[in-house]
């Protein structure tokens, strides 16, 4: 199994097992250094401020520093099983881990997508003691119900009523974004702002799931944002973020360090990654699915291509 997360595993941030912001892999360093001040490592199917190397969805893939980013998986568990270590499980599972659960903790995920999937159940199984996702996609909706959460539609009743309903007034102690820079919420006057900013290119991303989610946390509660954020946003309340001391923990995922704990609990039968599969198609479909899942159409949440 290949992570999308590129890391040499010698340097100073891979010794400390921050295998994301690896100090050698970014072949395009200078000009994330240039963007974001310090560049982070490269990364499989990201844009050029990661190294500009092609994805993974190919019948040959060449894989840098090989020796070290491999993750070697038994021959007893099916590649439906092991897939998802490459990426959105560990991915959601650090989204739970940096949020430091509680038995007492209602965690909160924005978006039920195949990230917003692992982050409920990694919360789940992290012994939260209420998970409630919140989308507008009723088979991403029934999915996070399946797998333990509560849902809210946030085209058919208000976020913010319903989650003060469902912590006695006080906001969830533990909020998660696994939506990032493309939030779709169009009735909101922040999301009406940020397109209208976007189309004029004065803004680079749309934070209106940031902007809530600092809203509705209770004070001294955590926001974790897997969630990926590429530029600048404006109009994001400092003010209640410092005021009600939240903690704000954030980055591409450090794959490696989550992987052997992961293969565990599925070995052990804890979770069975496939759940998410809703279908499996050629590579020769990989278009004609991007826009079904684009589109989220044909009830599509996770599509699994094979070559």
């Amino acid at each position: 199994m290949v992570p999308f997360t590129i890391f040499c595993g010698e340097c100073e941030q891979c010794q400390r097992g921050n295998y994301s912001v690896c100090e050698r892999s970014n072949r395009n360093r200078a000009l994330a250094d240039k963007a974001f001040g310090h560049g982070g490592a490269g990364l499989f199917g990201y844009s050029h401020l990661t190294g500009g190397y092609a994805g993974g969805q190919a019948e040959f893939v060449r894989v840098p520093f090989a020796d070290t980013t491999h993750i070697k998986v038994p021959s007893t568990l099916t590649d439906e099983q092991v897939l998802f270590l490459g990426d959105i499980f560990p991915t959601g599972w650090q989204a739970a881990v940096q949020c430091d659960i509680q038995p007492t903790d209602t965690v909160v995920v924005w978006g039920a997508g195949p990230v917003g999937q692992f982050c409920v159940r990694s919360a789940v199984l992290l012994g939260a003691k209420q998970v409630v996702v919140i989308d507008n996609v009723p088979e991403r909706l029934s999915m996070a119900e399946a797998g333990g959460a509560i849902a809210i539609n946030f085209d058919n009743e208000s976020v913010l009523s319903r989650l003060k309903d469902l912590t006695n007034g006080k906001g969830p102690e533990k909020c998660i974004d696994a939506v990032g820079l493309e939030a779709h919420a169009t009735r909101s006057l922040d999301s009406m702002y940020d397109r209208v900013k976007q189309a004029m290119m004065l803004e680079s991303d749309r934070a209106h799931v940031l902007r809530e989610m600092i809203y509705v946390c209770r004070p001294a509660g955590v926001l974790s944002i897997p969630g990926v954020y590429g530029g600048l946003v404006d109009k994001i309340p400092v003010g209640a973020l410092m005021n009600k001391g939240l903690t704000v923990r954030t980055g591409q995922t450090h794959v490696n360090r989550w992987t052997d704990d992961l293969l565990r609990r599925i070995e052990e039968g804890q979770i069975d990654p496939s759940f998410v599969i809703t279908h499996t198609v050629g590579l020769d479909q990989g278009p004609e699915m991007y826009k079904t899942f684009r589109d989220k159409q044909d009830g599509c949440v996770k599509v699994i291509l094979k070559p």
